[in-house]
């Protein structure tokens, strides 16, 4: 999948995963698409409840060499 930034939130831990990917959507434009990538089991349910809270699309989640991934377009 295209996406258009991506951040690395390999080794943190919640909610810092969650609070960082916000950061970085900040300054996208709206319909860009942010690639994440995750270690902790957690970033699952966070990312899923944090897409529904801010209307920022899920596009995918999913794993990939043992880490979680997922991409999210801006609202």
């Amino acid at each position: 999948m295209n996406f258009d930034k991506e951040f690395d939130a390999s080794g943190l831990a919640c909610p810092l995963p969650i609070v960082k990917t916000k950061k970085s959507l900040a300054d996208m434009a709206s319909g860009q698409v942010l690639r994440v990538v995750a270690t902790d089991p957690g970033s699952v349910c966070d990312m899923a409840a944090f897409a529904e809270q801010t209307g920022n699309a899920l596009l995918h989640s999913g794993t990939e060499s043992g880490k979680y991934v997922f991409f999210l377009k801006k609202a």
